[in-house]
């Protein structure tokens, strides 16, 4: 009667365990200008690196700058797309243009004030790094100790 159980269980539970279709919330472009996250992502065999991150956050520029150092050796290796997506909150989102620009970060820029699409994804800590493709999210971590990145180049070359 537990085998009977158990497997029910199961069949009934997958489909709520399957991925479902990522969210359309909204964020927004440096300029201000809204766009539903979904429609960022790469499309065909191209995988999308989606980095959470903010300007008080030391972890997370570390992890940027050195993603950003290596950007174009990896690129050569795979293609991809990097969207830096800020979870600065209003008082902090100003700094983002400017800081991001000082750095020199060779990254599509977004803000993500409210902190909507950072809910929907169920990311409660920042630094905050997904690999997306084919709209199936394929990699996740959450902080940063150098040398993370050596397993996010290796998840991105396998893809």
């Amino acid at each position: 009667m537990y085998k009977i159980l158990t497997f029910l269980t199961l069949c009934f539970n997958l489909p709520c365990m399957a991925q479902s279709e990522l969210p359309a919330v909204k964020i927004k472009e440096l300029s201000g200008k809204e766009v539903a996250f979904n429609t960022l992502l790469a499309n065909g065999d191209t995988a999308t690196v989606i980095s959470f991150w903010a300007t008080w956050c030391l972890p997370c520029i570390t992890e940027l700058e050195t993603i950003n150092d290596d950007l174009p050796g990896l690129k050569k290796a795979t293609p991809f797309k990097i969207l830096a997506i800020s979870v600065d909150d209003a008082r902090t989102t100003p700094k983002v243009r400017s800081f991001a620009a000082g750095k020199g970060w060779d990254f599509d820029f977004y803000t993500d004030a409210n902190g909507d699409l950072k809910r929907a994804l169920n990311i409660n800590d920042i630094p905050y790094v997904m690999i997306i493709k084919k709209g199936i999210i394929v990699y996740q971590h959450t902080g940063y100790v150098p040398g993370n990145e050596e397993e996010l180049y290796d998840k991105l070359k396998s893809l």
